[in-house]
């Protein structure tokens, strides 16, 4: 489990093909604290640590399986030496919940729409897949890309959020360009609402 607090951002530093993709990241956590068999989120696709190490800076390498490059933003933008990624380490007991319960297990990809500056915030509109748009309300929260964010308006199968600077500078999203795909992870209330509702 996560919270959608990005606590790291981290760099694609190694890619390889071996039946599964190997994907080599830099990052700013020490190696000795993470255990291998560690899961770490990963633009909010939650990975597993299988190797480790701190030369010549901090890294850890994790796999990706080819149903986890299909149903993630990471077949659509292929990850690449260069490519910065939001990391999370998993929640432990006692830890603060600053964001929303967050699996890790992404739903689907959304697409940004557009980017406005609003003062010094951004306003991002995204479109969500259609399977998916129903689970997306005003004022509830998603994962995008593992970030806990809130939702300020929905118009059909299309929905916004407002990242503040903070949030532009500490996480990927400063980076972000029309047309990018995102990896969407719907809040699990929602999820289990309208299940209920299925069985009336």
């Amino acid at each position: 489990m996560f919270t959608g607090i990005v606590t790291d951002v981290g760099e694609v530093i190694e890619v390889q093909q071996r039946g599964d993709l190997r994907a080599r990241i830099a990052t700013d956590y020490d190696p000795a604290s993470i255990d291998i068999g560690a899961s770490i989120s990963c633009d909010g696709v939650c990975l597993t640590v299988v190797a480790k190490g701190s030369e010549p800076r901090n890294w850890f390498d994790v796999d990706v399986s080819a149903e986890t490059v299909s149903k993630t933003s990471i077949g659509r933008n292929a990850w690449a030496p260069g490519r910065r990624v939001n990391l999370e380490r998993a929640l432990k007991v006692g830890d603060e919940l600053g964001g929303h319960i967050v699996s890790g297990h992404v739903d689907g990809v959304a697409e940004v729409v557009s980017i406005t500056d609003e003062g010094d915030s951004t306003r991002i509109r995204f479109r969500a897949p259609d399977d998916l748009a129903r689970f997306v309300a005003p004022k509830g929260s998603v994962a995008l890309n593992g970030t806990s964010l809130t939702v300020n308006e929905v118009r059909g199968h299309e929905f916004g959020v407002n990242l503040i600077p903070h949030t532009k500078v500490a996480t990927t999203w400063g980076d972000v360009a029309e047309g990018d795909a995102v990896n969407l992870e719907i809040d699990t209330l929602a999820r289990y609402v309208a299940r209920l509702q299925e069985w009336g």
